[in-house]
C-alpha cells in the first residue's frame, strides 16, 4: 500500500469519536501546561501518564501526543503574557513576545505564535509521513551491534550538542544506565543491586517513577523557588480580524516560516538537540537575514513566526526516530517511548509491519492535534489569561497529588511513593548543580536495550568487539559516536588556542 492509502486507514482510526474527543481534551490539556512555568511537555506528560491506563493503549498516545503538541503551542503564552517561558522550548519566542506584548500588541502576538506553529507543524507531519516508511525499512536491516551502535550514539550525542557540561552530561547518563540495571540479570536471572533487600527492587525501578519524581516533584520545587512572584500577566484581546492580519504575516514573513520548520524538524531528528536549539537557531537565522536586524528584540513579529515554526517542527521531528528507531529524540519522546513499552508496544521497524493501524492512526492524529491545537488556543485565550493570574501554589499542590496518585495507582506499592519522593529532591538538587535531567531518563529507558544489544552481540560473535566496526552500518554509527563524543575535547582545545593567541606576550 502506499503513503496516502496508509494515511487514509490512519484516518479512519483517528477520527473516530472517541479519538478525537481524544485529540481535544489531549491539546487542551497540553496548552494549559505549556503556559504555566515551570510545567511544559516534559511534566505535563510525565503527570499525565499514569492516568491513561483507563483507555486503550492506541488512545494513550494519542492523548499523550496530543499533550505534546498542545504544550509546544502553549509554551508562547506565558513567554508573551508574563514574560516567563511556559518552557524552555519557548525562551526564544520571549525575546519579541514579550515586548510587542508591553507595545499593546498582546493579541497579535498569540495569534502570531499561534499560526507559526501550525504551520510549523503542518510542514513537519508531512516530512514526518513521508520518511517515515523508507527509514523504518533501513531499521529493519538492524542487528544487535547495531542496535547497541545507535544507543550509544544517542548518548553521544547528548554529550557532543547537550550544551551543558560534558561532564555532567556523562555522570547523568552512567547514573542512568547504573538504575536500568535493578532488578534481575536478563540471561541469568540473578538479582542486581538489591538496595536494602527490599523486594520491589526485584522488579527494577520504573521509569515512570523517575519520570514523575525528576519532572514532578523536582521541577514543582525548583519552580517554587524561582518564580517571581510580582510579575504582571499583561491582558490579551483576539479578533477575528487580527486573526486574518497573523496569516497575513506569515505569508509575508514565509521565508523565516519556512527555514524555521525544516529546521526544526531535522534538528528534532537528533537526540539531545531537541526544539530548544532549534528555536534559537531559526531565531538567529530571522534576524541575520531580515532587513531590518535592530528591531529583533524590540517588538518584531518575525522574531515570534520564526522561533514558533521551529519548535513545533522540532517536536514533530523527534517522534520520527522513537518510532522508526526506538530511539527518542528529546526528554518528552524518551517518556512516550517508556509509556509504549509499558502498554506492550515496542517502536521500532516492526511496529510499521505488526500494528500499521495503530502507527498511521497516530500519525493521522497529528494532523488533526495541529489543527486542534490552533483553534482551541485562539478560542480559549481568555481563559489562559485567567490562569496564569492563578497563585502558583495552588497549581503546585494539584500537582503534587497528581505525581503521588499518578505514581502509587499502577502498581500499588509504597515503595514507588517513596523513590518519588526520593527522585524529585534529587532532581531539584541536582537541577541546582545545573546537571540535565534528560540523560538521566534517557539513559533508563534505553540501558535495557543497550544491555541486552551488547550481551547478544557477543554471544554470537563469542566476546569479539571488532563486531561493531566490523558492520557496516554498525560502524558508521560507532564513527559518529565517536566524533560527537570528541566534539566537547575539540571545543576546549580551540579555546585553548584561542586564549593563547588573544593573551598578551610576556
Amino acid at each position: 500500500m502506499d503513503v496516502m492509502s496508509l494515511l487514509a486507514d490512519g484516518f479512519a482510526v483517528s477520527l473516530q469519536p472517541f479519538n478525537l474527543f481524544i485529540v481535544i481534551a489531549g491539546v487542551t490539556v497540553g496548552i494549559f501546561i505549556g503556559a504555566m512555568p515551570g510545567l511544559g511537555s516534559v511534566n505535563g506528560v510525565a503527570i499525565v501518564l499514569p492516568l491513561t491506563f483507563i483507555v486503550p493503549p492506541s488512545s494513550a498516545i494519542i492523548l499523550l501526543c496530543a499533550i505534546y503538541y498542545g504544550a509546544m503551542y502553549g509554551g508562547a503564552i506565558s513567554s508573551i503574557l508574563l514574560g516567563i517561558p511556559g518552557a524552555s522550548t519557548a525562551v526564544a519566542t520571549t525575546f519579541d513576545g514579550r515586548p510587542m506584548a508591553l507595545n499593546g500588541q498582546a493579541g497579535l502576538a498569540l495569534i502570531a505564535a499561534a499560526v507559526a506553529s501550525f504551520a510549523g507543524g503542518t510542514v513537519s507531519v508531512i516530512l514526518f509521513t513521508l520518511f517515515a516508511i523508507p527509514l523504518a525499512d533501513l531499521a529493519l536491516a538492524f542487528g544487535p551491534a547495531e542496535e547497541f551502535a545507535l544507543v550509544l550514539l544517542a548518548f553521544t550525542t547528548f554529550v557532543g550538542l547537550g550544551g551543558d557540561d560534558a561532564f555532567k552530561a556523562i555522570i547523568m547518563i552512567t547514573l542512568g544506565l547504573v538504575l536500568s540495571t535493578v532488578g534481575l540479570d536478563l540471561i541469568s536471572g540473578n538479582p542486581r543491586l538489591i538496595f536494602f533487600d527490599e523486594p520491589g527492587f526485584y522488579s527494577g525501578i520504573s521509569f515512570l517513577v523517575l519520570a514523575i519524581g525528576v519532572y514532578g516533584v523536582g521541577e514543582v520545587l525548583w519552580t517554587l523557588e524561582n518564580t517571581k512572584k510580582d510579575q504582571q500577566v499583561t491582558s490579551a484581546r483576539v479578533t477575528f480580524a487580527e486573526i486574518i492580519k497573523g496569516f497575513k504575516l506569515l505569508g509575508r514573513f514565509w521565508k523565516s516560516s519556512s527555514i524555521g520548520s525544516f529546521l526544526g524538524f531535522f534538528v528534532g531528528l537528533l537526540p539531545a538537540a531537541g526544539a530548544t536549539p532549534a528555536a534559537l537557531m531559526a531565531y538567529g537565522i530571522a534576524r541575520s537575514a531580515s532587513n531590518e536586524p535592530q528591531t529583533f528584540g524590540k517588538g518584531n513579529v518575525e522574531g515570534v513566526i520564526a522561533p514558533e515554526t521551529a519548535n513545533n517542527a522540532a517536536s514533530t521531528g523527534s517522534l520520527l526516530p522513537m518510532f522508526t528507531l526506538g530511539i527518542p529524540g528529546s526528554p518528552t519522546t524518551a517518556l512516550l517511548l517508556g509509556g509504549m513499552v509499558m502498554w506492550g508496544l515496542v517502536p521500532g521497524p516492526m511496529l510499521f509491519i505488526e500494528q500499521p493501524d495503530f502507527v498511521w492512526g497516530l500519525i493521522s492524529s497529528l494532523y488533526t492535534a495541529n489543527a486542534a491545537s490552533l483553534i482551541v488556543n485562539l478560542a480559549l485565550v481568555p481563559l489562559f489569561v485567567w490562569a496564569l493570574k492563578m497563585p502558583f501554589a495552588i497549581l503546585c499542590t494539584v500537582v503534587l497529588v497528581l505525581c503521588i496518585v499518578g505514581g502509587y495507582a499502577p502498581n500499588s506499592k509504597m515503595l514507588d511513593v517513596w523513590l518519588i519522593v526520593g527522585f524529585g529532591v534529587a532532581g531539584y538538587l541536582l537541577r541546582k548543580a545545573s546537571y540535565p535531567m534528560a540523560p538521566l531518563v534517557l539513559a533508563l529507558v534505553l540501558g535495557p536495550l543497550m544491555e541486552k544489544s551488547f550481551r547478544q552481540s557477543m554471544i554470537s560473535d563469542q566476546g569479539n568487539l571488532l563486531i561493531f566496526v566490523e558492520r557496516p552500518i554498525s560502524a558508521i554509527f560507532m564513527a559518529i559516536a565517536l566524533f560527537f563524543l570528541s566534539l566537547p575535547l575539540l571545543g576546549r582545545l580551540r579555546n585553548g588556542l584561542t586564549r593563547a593567541r588573544t593573551s598578551p606576550v610576556q
